[in-house]
């Protein structure tokens, strides 16, 4: 695998994610995929999907401050812009196995003006 692919998986599953193109998120994951965050530890593929999916398909706009890829992980911060125009920055860190992503820890940022 290229040393940037990993990132740019990454940059596709937020990219998706903002389009609402589940398919496209859901061949990013593993079958095993968990999600943790401080309000949602320990979700498993099907709880990702039932809990943060709604959020989905609104059009967010990231923009990425950081993607590095560290080993089999890539740390991004992000700060995303809703479509009524608030804004807020996050960190999360995706894990991946293969080409396909395992694992997301969340690490919520602030709002921003």
């Amino acid at each position: 695998m290229p040393s940037n692919s990993r990132t740019e998986r990454a940059r596709e599953l937020y990219l998706g994610f903002a389009a609402g193109d589940r398919g496209a998120v859901e061949r990013l994951l593993t079958d095993d995929f968990a999600f943790s965050s401080p309000v949602d530890p320990r979700l498993d593929r099907a709880g990702y999907f039932a809990r943060c999916w709604p959020g989905a398909g609104q059009h967010q706009v990231f923009e990425f401050v950081r993607l590095v890829e560290a080993g089999e992980e890539v740390l991004v911060t992000y700060e995303m812009t809703h479509s009524d125009g608030r804004r807020g920055r996050n960190t999360e860190v995706l894990t991946f196995r293969g080409e396909q992503i395992c694992r997301a820890e969340v690490y919520f940022g602030w709002n921003l003006e």
